[in-house]
């Protein structure tokens, strides 16, 4: 007769933990969120701030085979004095706090992050993912802009 495992190490208890993270993110990188280039994410960032917010959520849900969430300025209960923007998952749509908000695409894009991962059945998604998600896409703006500059001035030479 076999002995019972008496209960799980520390070290058995965190190699299950890691597991399970390396499976979420392996999930979210080949199952649910195709991986954008410099480019396309600059693009996106390019056009809220030209003001064409809906467009670029339009091509965004295109890219990631989804419904495009409606984006409206407003507010809802509970939230008029604690957030800039909301995504309500019931509604598909994101809420922006004004129109200075509606152009900001760091804050539209990290509400556009809870849109897509609850698309994907796992709406849950930390803020702090929200933030690095939206955050690439900065990073891709700010990259491709200093490329342009650096262009630029080099042809102006």
């Amino acid at each position: 007769m076999r002995k019972k495992n008496p209960d799980p190490s520390p070290y058995d208890v965190n190699l299950f933990a890691l597991l399970v993270i390396i499976l979420y993110h392996v999930h979210d990188i080949f199952c649910a969120m195709p991986d954008l280039d410099d480019l396309t994410r600059a693009k996106i960032v390019a056009l809220i701030l030209d003001k064409k917010t809906e467009q670029a959520l339009e091509q965004l849900s295109k890219l990631y085979k989804v419904d495009t969430p409606q984006i409206v300025v407003g507010t809802i209960k509970k939230k008029r004095r604690t957030v800039y923007a909301v995504y309500v998952v019931q509604e598909k749509k994101i809420y922006a706090l004004n129109s200075d908000i509606f152009y900001n695409p760091f804050i539209i894009l990290h509400e556009y992050y809870h849109h897509i991962r609850s698309k994907f059945g796992t709406h849950r998604g930390s803020e702090k993912r929200a933030n690095m998600y939206a955050q690439q896409f900065i990073d891709s703006y700010v990259s491709i802009a200093e490329k342009l500059n650096q262009d630029r001035s080099i042809k102006s030479k």
